[in-house]
């Protein structure tokens, strides 16, 4: 059974150890994302500045017609998702990795996340975080396993008849 916790601790280990460098392609890509908004949210504020307006009253302007109304939609979704992209980039970038660990899964974009990972390649972790997370994965792979096979044991010795 030692042999299977081991196992089980290597595998936790393994698999733990791959967030810090997960997370920091997440976070490349939340970049990304961010910047790519920003030019659009600028170059929309740049067009109602020049027309004497704010972003508010540019928005409000776009109004009256079928194709208006949908790209009033268009750009406030875009305004919306850039705020709060640019809010979960600083909060995610101050983090540290425990922190992020518990952050990440709250405040994660699945579209992000989704591309994030097609292009994630497991490696061997090599940075203090890294390692961290290997050693936690390694207790919790190991005392999960160990705690299964102790738990079957003592309800297999409950369920034998006693001997006379």
């Amino acid at each position: 059974m030692k042999a299977f916790a081991l196992v089980a601790g290597i595998a936790g280990a393994g698999a733990l150890a791959q967030f810090p460098e997960a997370s920091q392609n997440y976070l490349q890509r939340l970049a990304g994302a961010v910047d790519e908004l920003s030019v659009v949210v600028a170059d929309f504020d740049r067009s109602a500045q020049g027309a004497g307006l704010t972003r508010d009253e540019a928005l409000a302007e776009l109004s009256g017609s079928a194709f208006l109304n949908a790209r009033n939609a268009d750009m406030t979704r875009t305004i919306t998702r850039y705020e709060a992209l640019s809010s979960d980039l600083s909060l995610l970038r101050e983090a540290g990795p425990l922190e992020r660990f518990v952050l990440i899964p709250a405040r994660l974009d699945a579209e992000i996340g989704r591309r994030a990972m097609e292009d994630f390649q497991p490696a061997l972790p090599v940075t203090p975080a890294g390692l961290g997370f290997a050693g936690a994965g390694f207790v919790a792979g190991y005392g999960l396993l160990a705690a299964i096979v102790a738990l079957l044991a003592r309800l297999l010795r409950r369920r034998r008849p006693a001997e006379t």
